[in-house]
């Protein structure tokens, strides 16, 4: 056996006996979760329910549908979140094809040369000529400590990361777009009852007036009706520009300019309600529903793989190069034989080919390999902190948005007594006062009061919205909204077809 087939045939049965991949087999950090929610009311919420998907749909206002509909295709940041996915998929498909040959291509080459006269061998020869090349070249590294494989798995995570990222960014997106849209509802509620009492505060300064021009009271009071209804007035501007600044925050949230939401906002609406009973499933249900959990082990995972591929590089790499192809030389003019080197090139005696193994081993740089692979390692260990941390703190979410829903239903049930009494207040101080059996500061106290607890009302009514946001937000749920879609839209994929060549990428890039 010739040897560079004796080399082959050692080479071949050294990556065949190559199984073992060096670095750590990733382990699922454990999930410091309890059982059950501790603040959860159990006559409120249901524990062993699975959650409903589009989740705002509960609310049971069709304009919000809409605008989140709207949200899930236009938003920007959801687009964006989209590419990160087709990027990390073409990344794995780089990582995929490093474990076959690295090197392959068709070589071709034209080359003038002049030898020196003193150099060795030239006396007889032809000092200049010219060096025809062409061939077909290779080179594969064998994935003999497994680096490849290691690649891949970091890449696969990593892919797998974009994913939950995308899912993490829909998420958010949806709850921002609720939270704007109940930002607008309540300022329109807040407007409505501000309107409502400069109207009873309108009609209680003009009787006060009339009084004090009949000398029945004093303009003091007269003063302290005109302070209060030029206060509440003064209050409009405010929340016109902060209902203003929240529908230029919904269009920026929709892919719109600012302010275009005249075909979707055409008129007010009340605060909506929340279900009376709400799907909240267990606390381990987190490690499934809540992406950004997902994407932390992810990238533990990820950052696993790392470890074993730094750990490869302090062993020797074997690799397989190989090249076939023609080869003819001449002098500028012609060769010995009468022919141009280029003439000779397609000749058969023009047959050319190297093949052999190598390999590579770094040994001098053994310290700096090592701490390298300190680096990653002490990378994993943050990561796996970080996940243990990104679960912990997905259940204060839970936790948190439980008991702020339940303290903001229990207090809605007060406020709606404390606002009629504070009506039936205004209604008696007023009548008193037309009557002549009180003084007009205690109208102005239930007016005020009337006002205040009508604000809060409002306020809450709109708190127990935004913790029913938050709640489904710290849940985890609505990504699997676009379950069987894509994560790119339409407009963006037509752009990037006609520009690149992307295979099926980038219609299989949400394939898990």
């Amino acid at each position: 056996m010739s040897f560079p087939g004796r080399a082959l045939l050692a080479f071949s049965a050294l990556v065949v006996s190559a199984c073992t991949a060096v670095g750590p087999e990733y382990v699922r950090p454990d999930s410091p979760l309890g059982p059950d929610w501790y603040e959860a009311d159990r006559s409120r919420y249901d524990t062993k329910a699975e959650q409903q998907v589009l989740w705002w749909r509960a609310i049971g206002d069709p304009v919000l549908n809409d605008l989140i509909d709207i949200a899930h295709e236009q938003n920007n940041s959801l687009k964006i979140a989209g590419l990160r996915v087709l990027e990390s998929r073409a990344q794995l498909g780089i990582a995929i094809g490093n474990q076959y040959p690295q090197s392959q291509a068709v070589v071709g080459d034209a080359t003038a040369l002049r030898a020196s006269e003193n150099s060795a061998n030239t006396a007889a020869g032809d000092l200049e000529f010219t060096q025809f090349n062409i061939g077909v070249g290779a080179s594969w590294e064998a994935d003999f400590w497994g680096k490849f494989r290691r690649g891949v798995e970091a890449a696969d995570a990593a892919y797998l990361a974009s994913i939950a990222g995308y899912d993490q960014a829909m998420i958010l997106v949806t709850a921002q777009v609720c939270g704007a849209y109940l930002a607008i509802r309540t300022l329109e509620e807040l407007l409505r009852i501000t309107e409502e009492n400069i109207a009873i505060q309108q009609r209680s300064f003009e009787i006060v007036n009339v009084r004090f021009e009949n000398g029945s009271t004093s303009e003091l009071d007269v003063l302290q009706a005109r302070t209060l209804l030029m206060s509440t007035k003064a209050s409009i501007p405010e929340l016109q520009t902060q209902l203003h600044q929240a529908r230029n925050a919904l269009s920026i949230l929709l892919g719109r300019p600012p302010s275009d939401l005249a075909d979707l906002l055409t008129s007010s609406s009340a605060i909506p309600p929340v279900p009376e009973r709400l799907a909240v499933g267990l606390p381990a249900d987190l490690l499934r529903r809540r992406p950004d959990v997902r994407q932390a082990e992810y990238v533990a995972m990820a950052q696993n793989a790392r470890v074993g591929l730094a750990e490869a590089n302090l062993y020797p790499s074997f690799s397989l190069s190989g090249f076939v192809g023609l080869a003819a030389a001449g002098n500028t003019d012609t060769t010995r034989t009468g022919e141009s080197g280029f003439g000779q090139l397609f000749d058969t005696d023009s047959l050319t080919y190297s093949f052999g193994p190598s390999f590579v081993w770094p040994f001098l740089n053994y310290d700096r390999i090592k701490n390298s692979v300190r680096v990653q390692d002490a990378r994993l260990q943050q990561s796996l902190i970080a996940y243990r941390d990104t679960v912990l703190r997905a259940a204060q979410e839970v936790e948190d948005a439980l008991v702020a829903l339940d303290g903001a239903i229990q207090q809605e049930a007060l406020l709606v007594e404390t606002v009629a009494s504070a009506g039936r207040a205004t209604e008696v101080a007023q009548l008193r006062f037309n009557e002549g059996l009180s003084d007009y500061q205690r109208v102005l106290s239930a007016q005020q009061g009337l006002f205040t607890q009508q604000s809060r009302y409002v306020n809450n009514r709109s708190a127990i919205v935004g913790n029913f946001i938050a709640l489904y937000l710290a849940l985890g749920g609505g990504w699997e909204a676009r379950t069987d879609a894509e994560v790119i839209d339409a407009q963006t994929r037509d752009a990037m077809i006609e520009r690149t060549d992307w295979g099926d990428l980038i219609d299989n890039e949400t394939e898990q």
